[in-house]
């Protein structure tokens, strides 16, 4: 039997699985003698220290046994047992943490596996984790049971919450709030019974739709705490779950704000209006009064609200249910009011009118209705300028008679008929008319409606108190959405049907004495609704206030946001103080605004954005088809989360299309902070899932022909050296690829580690690591690629064959010059760069090699005067002209010209080739000066044979030595050494050859061949090759109109000849390559690939 040991606390910072065997007799009450041989030996999976266990070490034979780790004592297995009377040799294997008995068949059959143990541990370990994993909840339940240091901590408890206690009535208390008893009657008053259902429904469907979003992906997998923030985080990426994170949080905490606000606002207008700190004598300033009043009681408010959540989060969790029955109560006092007022129509609720016009009953005193119409009472002197019979009264007042109707006639009136759209104007003057405080319209509606339908995420925020949460988030959320809908809905109906338009459009209750309009409905009585109303505000403003700061500590300790790392840490119990001290000072803002209609769509703002992205979430993992998108919910569709996506963003801009673009910019900042600045976090979200589909699908489209002339930009394979130390030979050579891409195309980064890959994967990813550093220091965009192979000429001819994928290969190389090749003691560094030329000819790809790039401007060097000059020799697909056009986008080269220079032979009109060259520049677009350069036919001068001759001696002698030591390695070998060397590199036997040109050896060579000084037809010359006298002759004429041209240009571009068929004129082919660039500082040679890459067509 095997039998699961208890977990012990690791003290190492590695762990591995480690089956320790257990013999019957040290289990007690088994005998050795047992004839069940499955109770002789069991396997006790136990977790043990990586860094405990050494795979070399032999077990003791003093002691008998092996201490593991974790301190079980198993018993040697490398001697002789005897468990049955027959003796057994015990397998001992390299790890003897590992052993194990013969009796234990399961582990003998995984002896193939037993060195991986480490990295790749037995199912049977893997599933014994899976099945003690718990998830600890990260709510408030942890900080609960961590407020008491003094008690000993209980063991954790397995989640036991259903739906209805952890998702359902969660998600009605964060629902309902303060828009339903404060506004809600306003709302189906101004907008009418038919744009009030419109809007309730609106809103209503943008949280069905997101709530089934939200279930197939809080079902996909374990969601921690966090709750919206960790869904689309872990979907969309670091991101865009940081940006929509810092949205739901300012939502979630301006809410606190508004919820606060309209607690004060039921204290100060229907419990205890007398408790007003700032009272107005002047009708004009009751309003500034109240604002003035409302800062004051909600900063109070906020403040010991605060700190009830500082001081303890059991307090508020035990509150809830108290706040939650205020709610119900409440709710279902409203219903049975409207019932009742079918027979028992409300008798308190008189409205007097003037006309069509409501009248405030705070200038009308308690008389009877005959007694307020006359002449001489409070209401004559209000629109009149005296009390006396012939004063000069209002036309209005004049002209209509004083009225009063019922206030809630009741289900049976039939005045749902009558309630129709009546937007209103900001008017306020003092009269005893009851007017708008500010101008509606069906869209402010909306805005001022949606924070009602928001609190979805309570049921998935508490996801680790669930028992089964993958089938109470949606239950309990779109059961509660449901609910919720019906009670608006039925509610816009009630309102519309029981009380009348004028009282409907009271906002604060002054017709009918300044009691809550729907409180007047409510029954038995509207302290019912006062009193529920204002308690479960606060509830929900509490509810907020605990919420807000978690939710900003769960994006803090995910550091994707480096400044907001402070806000991760607190109390020792885990109590978010910092993020408290934030959420409590973002709050006095959205307070000190102290108006809830304005407040309010600020947060449906956040809100709106928050749940716009928990569609494209869900709708972006379904049509990408993720193979880790299996959520249990299967009721979803992306077209669903689409259209969710798409009320939520026409919402926005329907509310306030000023907010939308504020909150907009404000997470696009976040997005471009964290992009730039933040920790890089892989969390294999839905945007990398599809920049791979976007990648796979551009790629396929790119392999269906070769790019267009037009299309055609350089996408380099920089080709870098490492020294002996892992540093870059020549940094500047990436620091010029970055001015000529500017940001644009493909670049790869690669370099050849010579060695062999099965003991260099190390150095090869230090090599990686260096190139990435120095490509975020020159700011380089692209890939980096290290090859390691036994010779470099190889590493690099595989690398250009295989850098790349489909039609995203690199059709450039960059590589630098061989910097003093003829005094380098390794001629196999210009070996290796023909070679490269030649592979580099063969694929058909353009070469650019920098020479003396040291002296290359960085990308702090300007130039701020100077000329770029091309050099025109032969035609190479237009490579020449494009460069100096792309190099001058960079910053470096922007203020320079550009000259190009051509070569006109006997033979050719120069004239007409400058002609011609300026034309097609003109079509070409590029603003460049004209030169054509003739080059008349001279005999060849003695310094061209002088520097053919030392270059074929130097040749010879070279190739002598050779032969000299291929012959020593040849008698070496045939005495019974090693015969010869690696046949690739024939000039590894010479690798310490020096040699250095003087003037003294000049002469001496000049001697030898009998060339006097000045003398145009040398004797030697009939000793020299032909091609080679040839060849020098072009690069010293070059040479020569070159230099007198551009010897002060800023850079040179010139056409690079080709290598020799024949390799060996290798070294001939460097040294004319030196003679041509020779006394030019800043020069590069660019060797076309073979394909036009300018064109003059558009």
């Amino acid at each position: 039997m095997v039998e699961p040991q208890p977990p012990r606390e690791a003290v190492a910072s590695s762990v591995r699985f480690t089956v320790t065997p257990t013999k019957a007799e040290d289990v007690p009450g088994l005998s050795d003698t047992s004839p069940d041989l499955s109770l002789r030996s069991g396997g006790r999976v136990h977790f043990g220290s990586r860094e405990s266990v050494t795979r070399s070490e032999p077990p003791s034979e003093a002691s008998g046994a092996v201490t593991s780790s974790a301190g079980v004592d198993t018993p040697d297995r490398s001697r002789t047992e005897h468990g049955d009377g027959n003796p057994k040799i015990s397998n001992v294997y390299i790890n003897n943490s590992h052993v194990i008995d013969d009796d234990d068949f399961y582990d003998r059959n995984l002896a193939l596996f037993e060195e991986e143990m480490d990295t790749r541990p037995k199912v049977s370990s893997l599933l014994s984790r899976l099945a003690n994993y718990t998830n600890l909840t990260q709510g408030a339940r942890e900080h609960e049971e961590a407020e008491n240091f003094g008690e000993k901590r209980k063991s954790s408890k397995s989640p036991q919450m259903g739906t209805f206690m952890g998702v359902y009535l969660p998600c009605l208390q964060n629902i309902f709030g303060v828009i339903l008893f404060l506004r809600l009657t306003w709302v189906v008053g101004t907008a009418g019974i038919l744009q009030a259902l419109c809007i309730v429904f609106i809103c209503c469907c943008c949280t069905m739709l997101t709530a089934i979003s939200m279930s197939a992906i809080a079902t996909n997998g374990v969601v921690p705490a966090g709750g919206s923030y960790f869904m689309i985080s872990r979907s969309l990426g670091p991101e865009f779950g940081g940006a929509v994170g810092l949205c739901f949080y300012l939502g979630t905490t301006f809410a606190g704000s508004m919820y606060i606000l309209g607690a004060i606002e039921i204290l100060l207008m229907y419990i205890a209006p007398r408790a007003a700190i700032f009272i107005s004598h002047d009708t004009d300033g009751e309003a500034a009064a109240m604002l003035n009043n409302m800062r004051v009681y909600g900063s109070i408010f906020l403040l010991l609200m605060s700190l009830l959540v500082f001081v303890g989060v059991k307090y508020v969790n035990k509150l809830a249910s108290v706040f939650l029955a205020c709610v119900i109560i409440s709710i279902l006092s409203i219903y049975t009011g409207a019932l009742v007022s079918v027979p028992f129509p409300s008798a308190f609720t008189e409205v007097c009118m003037l006309g069509n016009r409501s009248l405030s009953q705070h200038y009308l005193s308690d008389a009877p209705l005959a007694a307020i119409v006359e002449k001489t009472t409070i209401l004559w002197q209000q629109f009149c300028n005296s009390s006396e019979m012939n004063a000069i009264c209002d036309e209005y007042f004049a002209h209509n008679n004083v009225t009063q109707i019922e206030g809630i006639p009741g289900l049976a009136s039939g005045v749902i008929a009558g309630i129709s759209c009546i937007y209103t104007v900001h008017v306020w003057n003092g009269s005893p008319y009851i007017f708008a405080d500010i101008t509606t319209s069906f869209t402010l509606l909306v805005g001022i409606f949606f924070p009602s339908v928001t609190g979805i995420m309570a049921g998935s925020n508490r996801s680790g108190d669930l028992k089964d949460a993958q089938r109470s988030i949606p239950i309990g959320t779109v059961l509660a959405i449901l609910t919720t809908s019906l009670v608006y809905l039925s509610s816009v109906l009630i309102f519309g049907a029981c009380v009348e338009g004028v009282l409907l459009r009271d906002k604060f209750g002054e017709s009918v004495k300044g009691n809550l309009v729907v409180g007047t409905l409510a029954w038995p009585s509207p302290w019912v609704i006062v009193i529920g109303s204002f308690f479960s505000t606060c509830g929900a403003g509490l509810q907020s206030l605990t919420g807000a700061p978690r939710l900003l500590q769960a994006i803090a300790k995910d550091n994707i946001i480096p400044f907001l790392r402070v806000f991760g840490h607190g109390k020792a119990n885990g109590e978010p103080t910092w993020a408290l001290l934030l959420t409590a000072f973002i709050a006095e803002l959205g307070i000190l605004i102290a108006s809830l209609d304005l407040v309010a769509p600020i947060l449906s703002m956040f809100f709106l954005m928050c749940y716009l992205f928990v569609n494209l979430a869900c709708a972006l993992q379904t049509l990408l088809r993720t193979p880790n998108w299996r959520p249990r919910f299967s009721y979803y569709h992306w077209t669903l989360s689409f259209l969710g996506m798409v009320i939520c963003l026409a919402l926005m801009f329907i509310s306030s299309w000023y907010y939308a673009i504020v909150a907009m910019v404000i997470a696009g900042m976040i997005y471009k902070y964290i992009e730039y600045h933040g920790a890089e976090k892989e969390w294999g979200d839905g945007i990398r899932g599809l920049s791979l589909s976007a990648a796979r699908y551009a790629l396929l489209r790119l392999e269906e022909g070769p790019p267009h002339t037009k299309n055609w930009r350089p996408q380099l394979l920089v080709l870098l050296k490492l020294d002996e130390d892992a540093h870059v030979k020549s940094p500047r050579l990436l620091t010029f690829a970055s001015q000529l891409k500017a940001g644009k195309g493909l670049t790869i980064v690669g370099t050849v580690l010579p060695g062999n890959f099965l003991y260099s994967f190390g150095d090869s990813l230090a090599a990686e690591q260096t190139l990435k550093h120095l490509m975020e220091k020159e700011r380089v965009k692209g890939f980096v690629q290290c090859i390691v192979a036994q010779k470099p000429r190889d590493g690099i001819s595989h690398m250009i064959q295989s850098s790349g994928l489909g039609g995203m290969r690199p059709n450039t190389v960059v590589m630098g010059w061989p910097h003093a090749w003829r005094q380098s003691e390794d001629p196999q560094s210009w070996k290796t760069f023909i070679n490269t030329v030649r592979v580099t000819t063969a694929a058909h790809l353009a070469l650019l090699v920098p020479k003396n790039i040291s002296l290359f401007p960085s990308n702090s060097e300007p130039c701020t005067e100077g000329t770029i000059d091309v050099w025109w020799i032969v035609h190479d697909g237009g490579m020449l002209m494009l460069l100096p056009f792309l190099l001058r986008q960079h910053k470096v080269w922007r203020k320079c010209g550009m000259r190009i220079f051509t070569v006109a032979q006997m033979e050719d009109n120069s004239i007409q080739m400058k002609k011609d060259l300026a034309t097609f520049l003109y079509h070409l677009r590029i603003e460049a000066e004209v030169e054509v350069v003739e080059m008349h036919d001279s005999d060849i001068s003695a310094y061209t044979y002088e520097r053919t001759l030392m270059m074929e001696q130097r040749s010879q002698m070279l190739r002598q030595m050779r032969l000299s030591k291929s012959d020593r390695e040849r008698e070496v070998g045939w005495g019974g050494g090693v015969i010869g060397s690696d046949d690739d590199d024939d000039t590894d036997g010479h690798r310490r050859v020096h040699m250095t040109w003087t003037k003294d050896k000049a002469l001496e060579l000049r001697a030898q061949a009998h060339i006097p000084s000045g003398c145009s037809t040398p004797e030697g010359f009939r000793d020299m090759d032909h091609s080679n006298v040839r060849r020098m002759h072009t690069a010293v004429k070059l040479n020569e109109v070159i230099v007198n041209k551009s010897h002060d240009a800023r850079l040179v571009l010139l056409n690079m000849p080709g290598p020799p068929k024949n390799p060996e004129g290798d070294e001939n082919y460097m040294e004319f390559l030196e003679v041509l660039t020779e006394g030019l500082e800043h020069v590069l040679l660019v060797r076309g690939g073979g394909s036009e890459v300018i064109t003059i067509y558009s």
